[in-house]
This record gives structure tokens, C-alpha cells and sequence, in this order.
């Protein structure tokens, strides 16, 4: 009886274990199964160097992007060696030392460092001087001249077209310009007629956060 006992007693232990070995292989089996999918679709959106170029493309035409809508690029920045090849102007009527900020065809930000070495601060005045009212107008000009002259190819310049004043409109100056200043240009492409060569644009100039003169332009590119 005690052997039997005994038998009866190890084929529980057997059982028990199989059971327990039943459980933990099945308990593995489910994790695998359900590891495998998420495993799957992680390899299979995995980027390959070709969506990563389409990704790319995507995401500088998404709307809100800076240079969408906004007419062919110029470099974001110009020094005056790149003014120099679109703008005709020269020394001493040249008023635009830098752009910060342009895109053609549409609006750029240019900067004139006012100094009391600029020639008109002789006659302009010689007690005070200030900067005469109509070269800030000019100054405005050249900029929006900027927008309307299309870039050369690199290293071939611009194409050094000429352009005039067809009209000025709404002039108003706000604050006197004084040496020291450093006047920074607005200028907004308002309309454009291609066939006529005429484009109006909107001007302010400022000194600081204050508004020192601003206009609407009328430009027109020479023959």
C-alpha cells in the first residue's frame, strides 16, 4: 500500500510538470505570435534612402513653407559684392550696403549703415545733419529693384538692368535719420505687369522698431 502511495504520488509530480511545461510553452508560443506582427510592420516602414527623398520633397511643398508662393529664391542673404551685380548704382549713390532677407519677385529687407561720412551730410546740415528724406525714398527703391532684377547664373553677375521711377505715392516720414542710424528697408511687391515692365511695391523704413519713412512705389524696368 505504502509503495503505491508512493507510485500515485510521483505520477501527480509527473503530471503537475507536464502541465507547468504545457503552460510556459504555450505562454512563449503567444508572445512570439504576438511580437511577430509589431516586429513585421517595424521592418516594413523602415525608410529606404528613395522615401526618404520623396519624404523630403513632401515636406518643403507643405503649406506654411517659407519659400512657397513666394517666387523664385534668392539666397536668403546678399552681400554687396551680390547687390553690386544687379544694382547699376554706384559711389556715391549706391544706398544699400547689405539685404538680409529677400525673395524675388515678392519682398526684400535691405540695410544702409548711415555714417557721418556719407557725402550729403556736408550740405545736409552742417550744424545737424540728417539724412535727406528723398535718399531714403531712393534708398527703398533699390531694394525694390532688387526684387524685380532676376539673379545670373553663379559666378556670371546679374543682368545690371535699369530702372526708373514711374511714380511715388503716400509719402510720409516719421522720424529724423541721423549718422550712427542704421535704417533697415522693407519693401513689398504689391503688383506687377510683366509685359510693361511697371511694378508697385510698399516701403517702410525703419530705425530700431521705429517707422522712419514709408511710401508706395511705382518702378519700371528700362528698355
Amino acid at each position: 500500500r505504502r509503495n503505491r502511495s508512493h507510485t500515485r504520488i510521483t505520477q501527480i509530480k509527473m503530471s503537475a510538470t507536464c502541465t507547468f511545461s504545457q503552460i510556459a510553452t504555450t505562454r512563449a508560443t503567444a508572445r512570439r505570435t504576438a511580437a511577430s506582427p509589431a516586429k513585421k510592420s517595424a521592418v516594413s516602414v523602415r525608410p529606404t534612402p528613395r522615401s526618404r527623398v520623396i519624404v523630403s520633397a513632401d515636406a518643403a511643398e507643405e503649406p506654411g513653407s517659407s519659400a512657397k508662393g513666394m517666387g523664385k529664391a534668392l539666397p536668403m542673404a546678399m552681400d554687396i559684392g551680390a547687390i553690386m551685380n544687379l544694382l547699376p548704382h554706384r559711389y556715391p549713390f549706391l544706398l544699400v550696403d547689405r539685404v538680409v532677407e529677400i525673395q524675388q519677385g515678392s519682398y526684400a529687407i535691405g540695410v544702409k549703415n548711415v555714417t557721418i561720412n556719407d557725402n550729403f551730410f556736408p550740405g545736409h546740415f552742417p550744424q545737424r545733419p540728417i539724412m535727406p528724406g528723398v535718399l531714403m525714398v531712393e534708398a527703398m527703391a533699390q531694394v525694390g529693384g532688387l526684387i524685380m532684377l532676376e539673379p545670373g547664373e553663379e559666378g556670371q553677375g546679374g543682368t545690371q538692368k535699369e530702372f526708373f521711377f514711374a511714380g511715388i505715392d503716400g509719402v510720409k516720414f516719421r522720424r529724423p535719420v541721423v549718422p550712427g542710424d542704421t535704417l533697415v528697408m522693407k519693401v513689398v511687391l504689391t503688383k506687377l505687369n510683366k509685359r510693361f515692365g511697371i511694378a508697385k511695391m510698399k516701403g517702410q523704413c525703419f530705425v530700431g522698431d521705429e517707422l522712419a519713412c514709408e511710401a508706395e512705389l511705382t518702378l519700371a524696368l528700362g528698355a
